[in-house]
C-alpha cells in the first residue's frame, strides 16, 4: 500500500509540474522509512522483547546494526537439538567475521519451552551458551513471539540484516552458511 500511495503522490506532483527536486527526494526518503513490517523476505522483522533465564530483557531491535539469526527452538524438539551443532558452528564462524555493512553477527534464540530447567539444561548441554541472547516467555506454542512470527513448526529461523530487514528464512545446515557467506566481507 505504501508503494501505491507513493506512486499516486508522485504522479500528482508530476502532473502539477512541481519541479522542486528536494520535495521529490523527501518523498523517496519517506518511502524507505515507512517500509512495512512483516514476515516476508524484504520486510522489516517485527520486534520481540523477552527475558533471559535471569530475568534480563532483550529486544531483537537492540541488535540493529548486526546480522542476526532469529532462531525458534525448544529443548524437547529433536530436530532442533540436531540442528544446534550447526548453530554453534555458525556462531563460531561468523561472530568474528567482518561484514560489508554490518557490525557483527548474533543469534537471538527464542525457546518455545515451558520448563525453565529443561531449557537451561539444553543451552548448556548443546553448548549454546556461546551467545547471550537466549530468551523465552515459557509459554510453549502459545509464546507471544511464536504467535507474532506465525511459527507452527520448529526449528525455524529468520536471517535479518543490519537494518532489521529479513533476508532469509528457514535456513538450516549448509544453506545457513551459504546465505551468510554471501554477505561476509572477510573472515
Amino acid at each position: 500500500m505504501t508503494k501505491i500511495a507513493f506512486i499516486i503522490l508522485f504522479g500528482v506532483l508530476m502532473n502539477n509540474s512541481i519541479q522542486n527536486y528536494s520535495s521529490i527526494n523527501t518523498l523517496f526518503l519517506l518511502n524507505e522509512e515507512s517500509q512495512s513490517t512483516g514476515l516476508n523476505i524484504g520486510d522489516i522483522a517485527p520486534d520481540l522483547k523477552f527475558k533471559n533465564k535471569d530475568g534480563k530483557e532483550y529486544a531483537l531491535s537492540d541488535l540493529r546494526g548486526k546480522i542476526v539469526l532469529l532462531d525458534f527452538w525448544a529443548s524437547w524438539c529433536g530436530p532442533c537439538r540436531r540442528e544446534n551443532p550447526n548453530l554453534v558452528a555458525a556462531y563460531k564462524k561468523y561472530s568474528k567475521a567482518t561484514f560489508n555493512n554490518a557490525k557483527g553477527f548474533e543469534i537471538y534464540s527464542l525457546s518455545l519451552d515451558k520448563n525453565k530447567a529443561a531449557w537451561i539444561k539444553a543451552i548448556v548441554d548443546d553448548q549454546l551458551d556461546l551467545w547471550k541472547y537466549h530468551v523465552s516467555d515459557l509459554q510453549g506454542w502459545y509464546s507471544k513471539g511464536a504467535q507474532k512470527y506465525g511459527i507452527n513448526q520448529i526449528p525455524y529461523n529468520f536471517l535479518i540484516d543490519e537494518n532489521g530487514k529479513i533476508i532469509g528464512k528457514n535456513l538450516r545446515g549448509e544453506n545457513l552458511h551459504i546465505a551468510i557467506d554471501k554477505i561476509v566481507k572477510t573472515f
